[in-house]
């Protein structure tokens, strides 16, 4: 299963909103360089498919790639379908499937805007196996 990134997003701390960049450098057991939710741990880097996105636009939303606070957009990669525990390379990185979707403990306001959010559910979460340098535009390819 292969897909492109469309999008990738950083922002310095958590629960501020996510900045669009050209490029981020993936870090081993931590993520991205200079993201607030990097670290030992095993949500290190999210991902989003455009998809899920375009869910969300079809709802009535003006939401773009990053609005979700996801790490990267993809196209073309149905990523709920990829178990935890696959590996897949992101541009010349290696990443691992550590969670799918995650527990909202407060309401954003994408949830209050439509009544409903596509992160909890079709979001997944990453840890970082090899570093290196990803770039919008890239390939993603799950490995078997």
């Amino acid at each position: 299963m292969s897909g492109i990134i469309v999008a990738l997003n950083v922002s310095k701390e958590k629960g501020e909103r996510k900045t669009p960049v050209a490029f981020v450098e993936l870090k081993e057991n931590h993520g991205i360089v200079g993201d607030g939710h990097a670290g030992d741990w095993h949500r290190q880097i999210s991902l989003l498919a455009m998809e899920s996105i375009h869910k969300m636009q079809k709802l009535g939303l003006d939401v773009v790639a990053g609005n979700f606070a996801e790490n990267v957009t993809t196209e073309g990669i149905d990523l709920v379908s990829i178990p935890v525990g696959t590996r897949f390379t992101l541009g010349e990185t290696i990443l691992e499937v550590t969670q799918i979707g995650k527990e909202c403990h407060t309401r954003c306001a994408i949830y209050y805007q439509a009544g409903d959010c596509v992160m909890p559910k079709e979001g997944i979460f990453a840890k970082v196996l090899q570093g290196g340098v990803v770039r919008c535009g890239e390939t993603i390819i799950t490995n078997p």
